[in-house]
């Protein structure tokens, strides 16, 4: 049996882009058992991936070096004797503890002049050629130079209706009814968020035309007060950013008739758990890091000066996200909405 060890990425997003490869070393590696070494606030996502066993959650502090911390984690692992690690962040920092564990092969993109520390290194793409990000990570799985297949699977999460269930009861949410769920948030930052007031006109928008609807905020507590400024114009929209979990907003969401997001972390697990999607682009852009779920529809205005990548508007108007009208948004939701009817 083959025993490997992921060094996950520090981003929800880019851990669900990596679970093709997983899917890929299982189907080239049948016995293969995959463990993985993930940042607490991305470990739950992993944990709900069918190709992973265990899931070692970390309290490394992100951009920090914190060596001595390193050092011990790597001396846990080493008596686990792993046969090789796929590290996929590019930081050097990222490739330290699978070579401090002694594990004796180290796969991984050469990043930050990794020479010494990863032992088969995979060429960086140029920026203005790189592949999307799931063909990037899946790459890892063959030897450096060669073409992943086009047809990977899409990144799936698996869910626990008891689970939702539970998770809907903690916050008196009425299952009996369709659950709409608005993610206000991006962390990486305000030229990849869609307006408050557009959120909220658009809750008064589904108010109007599916009165039923319970519709909720998630996200982090960072993105509190942002989805209160929508609650504040939309009362019909219920606050629970920074009140979940990342296990229970997955929860939530796996039972979510629809889900409106910006370009985040959430919205790739809203696709992942198969929900109907719109996704909000404002800075980025959906070829490169799209929903991958076909039940997603994106909006996005791609203006001249988008995309920018900019974590905050350049130019200082986001008419690339202030442009994007409720109307537009709603008009993919509506059907969604009578789809679950």
């Amino acid at each position: 049996m083959r025993r490997a060890l992921v060094i996950a990425p520090n981003w929800i997003g880019d851990a669900l882009m990596a679970q093709p490869l997983f899917s890929r070393l299982v189907k080239l590696h049948p016995r293969i058992q995959i463990d993985a070494l993930a940042p607490t606030w991305v470990a739950p996502v992993l944990e709900r991936m069918p190709e992973i066993r265990d899931v070692y959650a970390t309290d490394l502090a992100h951009g920090k070096l914190q060596m001595l911390r390193r050092w011990q984690l790597a001396g846990d692992l080493r008596a686990e004797r792993y046969d090789v690690a796929y590290v996929l962040p590019n930081s050097l920092k990222s490739s330290l503890i699978p070579w401090l564990a002694n594990i004796p092969l180290r796969i991984g993109y050469t990043g930050e002049s990794r020479y010494g520390f990863l032992n088969v290194r995979h060429a960086n793409p140029p920026k203005d050629t790189r592949p999307p990000m799931v063909k990037h990570y899946a790459a890892l799985a063959y030897a450096p130079g060669a073409n992943p297949p086009d047809d990977l699977p899409l990144p799936r999460l698996e869910s626990d209706p008891n689970e939702a269930s539970r998770v809907s009861a903690r916050f008196n949410l009425d299952t009996r009814v369709p659950l709409l769920v608005f993610c206000p948030g991006a962390e990486y930052g305000p030229a990849k968020r869609w307006p408050p007031e557009h959120f909220a006109a658009l809750a008064r928008m589904v108010g109007q035309s599916f009165p039923y609807t319970q519709i909720i905020a998630l996200g982090s507590p960072k993105d509190s007060p942002l989805a209160q400024a929508i609650a504040d114009q939309a009362p019909n929209v219920r606050n629970l950013c920074g009140q979940t979990a990342l296990g229970e907003a997955c929860a939530l969401i796996s039972r979510a008739s629809a889900v409106v997001t910006n370009d985040s972390g959430l919205m790739h697990v809203a696709a992942a758990l198969r929900r109907p999607l719109v996704a909000i682009y404002g800075s980025t852009d959906p070829r490169h890091t799209p929903p991958l779920s076909e039940l997603a529809k994106v909006q996005w205005l791609h203006l001249d000066c988008s995309p920018c990548f900019a974590r905050e508007c350049p130019l200082g108007h986001l008419n690339c996200l202030r442009e994007l009208s409720p109307e537009q948004v709603f008009d993919d939701l509506r059907g969604m909405l009578v789809a679950q009817r």
